[in-house]
């Protein structure tokens, strides 16, 4: 009867339930999970769908965190495999959803970079009974056992008032985008974008904001359109960009000499270098290594510990400074 109640398996009464789970409270009873798993062979495989990435860059340091994790849940039979989509590109984000549906995965992490296809990735997995984890930007009205990230929206609120106190009410702003192609922005942008606007619109903010559209790997073209959009517009002092891409305006700025109030996000060497150099005033992060090791552990603790995981779980909105950048630890 033990061993049914402890394994979820055939009848029991609920008398017997009963009696057994109040002694397993009482000895604080709790399952060799190693043992477990080694005796039932079974592997638990997670896929983790990423954009993919050069050394040193973003997301980088969110695998970083999901190697640790896959690292120690070794000895329980995880096993983790990142599929990578260029995150400018939303078909190639479409093209890994077929082989997911077919592949033997007890658990899938999603970057919600495109909203409407991981909307539908996300309610196939729910037909299929796999559970799934979000980072990078929440998605309402989808199922999952746990989002990792922080507030996107509040986090461009804040950034608004970093650079508002940075400049005079009337003083024009650039907002920097990079994008690929179909000019499509990511979920996480848009909810900055919103962010930082709604911030504006609630001061006595009277200058004009100016869109700068820049494109991924392409420098010398970006190089032609920066130079051509400050000698139309001169008196623009102050701007922001609200991804990772922070280090290619600031190394911009630094080899022009141009004085220029620029925030950007995430703590990534070159986005750190542009801080200590003064070509970034501010970063905003949101320990993406934390995120990647506790998206693998909500997984784990949710199908193996059947424990109950918090849905929500913000990370904290760090803004980080050429002064306080080198006390600054991510904590894993």
């Amino acid at each position: 009867t033990v061993d049914r109640i402890l394994h979820k398996r055939g009848k029991v009464s609920e008398e017997a339930q009963r009696k057994v789970e109040k002694v397993l409270k009482e000895i604080d009873y709790h399952p060799n999970l190693i043992a477990r798993s080694l005796a039932l062979k079974k592997t638990y495989r997670f896929a983790a769908l990423i954009p993919s990435f050069a050394k040193g860059e973003y997301w980088d340091k969110l695998c970083e965190g999901i190697d640790k994790a896959a690292k120690e849940l070794f000895s329980y039979n995880v096993e983790v495999e990142k599929l990578y989509f260029n995150q400018y590109d939303r078909s190639s984000f479409d093209a890994l959803i077929p082989g997911l549906e077919e592949a033997d995965c007890q658990g899938v992490v999603i970057a919600t970079q495109f909203r409407d296809s991981v909307v539908r990735l996300t309610e196939r997995l729910d037909q299929l009974e796999i559970p799934y984890v979000l980072i990078d930007a929440f998605i309402e009205n989808t199922h999952c056992v746990a989002y990792y990230g922080t507030n996107s929206y509040d986090s461009g609120y804040i950034a608004g008032r970093l650079l508002y106190e940075q400049i005079h009410p009337t003083d024009d702003l650039a907002i920097f985008r990079f994008i690929r192609k179909g000019d499509q922005l990511i979920t996480q942008v848009m909810k900055r974008e919103e962010g930082f606007r709604d911030y504006l619109s609630k001061q006595a903010y009277g200058g004009r904001i100016h869109a700068v559209q820049l494109y991924a790997d392409e420098p010398e073209k970006n190089r032609a359109i920066l130079d051509d959009f400050f000698s139309r517009q001169p008196q623009v002092g102050a701007g922001i960009i609200f991804n990772s891409r922070a280090h290619l305006l600031g190394g911009y700025f630094h080899a022009k000499k141009q004085a220029f109030k620029l925030i950007g996000y995430d703590v990534i060497d070159a986005n750190v270098a542009c801080l200590l150099d003064g070509s970034i005033t501010h970063l905003i992060a949101q320990r993406p290594e934390v995120q990647g090791f506790n998206c693998v552990r909500a997984l784990f603790r949710h199908l193996i510990l059947k424990e109950k995981v918090e849905p929500i779980n913000y990370m904290p909105i760090d803004i980080l400074i050429k002064e306080n950048i080198p006390y600054y630890n991510n904590y894993i």
